[in-house]
């Protein structure tokens, strides 16, 4: 099974693509959107669900994961972040992925042992977990541990933790 998960945000969205063979999970490709400062939001949008287009088109992931909303204290920051997972959701969407969605307290917890952790014990933990040579930016990152938190599930389907979202 191969898993596109997504931490979105409008300026570095970050990605990956896992896959489980048996009990073996490695990372298949992973990375950052990133858009300018100057860049408009309308089309970092369009950027986001352009990238994502093109890593669901190279490397054919069977679903998608996504970290969930987060408190913001922020109404401004809230919507734009919510325009960054709608961009990334419609890219999953049209290409038929089932979108699943991840608390960001309990990938931490999946991940580091501790919902609270920081970027940092997240970056090296996915590191020594899936046997990278490089500690990966901690957007990237970020995505790798939603994937690897979707792939641990024993059945996402039926699993609390994993809420299925029906776009």
């Amino acid at each position: 099974m191969r898993v596109l998960a997504v931490d979105p945000a409008l300026r570095n969205t970050g990605y990956a693509v896992l896959e489980r063979l048996g009990r073996d999970i490695r990372a298949v490709t992973w990375g950052v959107i990133s858009n300018p400062a100057s860049r408009l939001q309308s089309q970092c949008l369009v950027s986001i669900r352009e990238e994502l287009h093109r890593v669901i088109r190279d490397f054919q992931p069977h679903v998608c994961a996504v970290e969930g909303i987060i408190f913001v204290q922020s109404y401004k920051t809230a919507i734009i972040m919510g325009a960054a997972r709608g961009a990334a959701l419609l890219a999953a969407a049209e290409h038929d992925l089932e979108i699943f969605e991840y608390a960001p307290r309990r990938v931490k917890q999946a991940v580091v042992g501790k919902g609270a952790a920081q970027k940092q014990q997240v970056a090296f933990m996915i590191r020594a977990l899936l046997g990278l040579a490089e500690t990966p930016s901690a957007d990237a990152a970020d995505a790798l541990a939603i994937g690897l938190t979707h792939l641990q599930s024993d059945d996402p389907l039926k699993n609390t933790t994993g809420l299925m979202i029906r776009v």
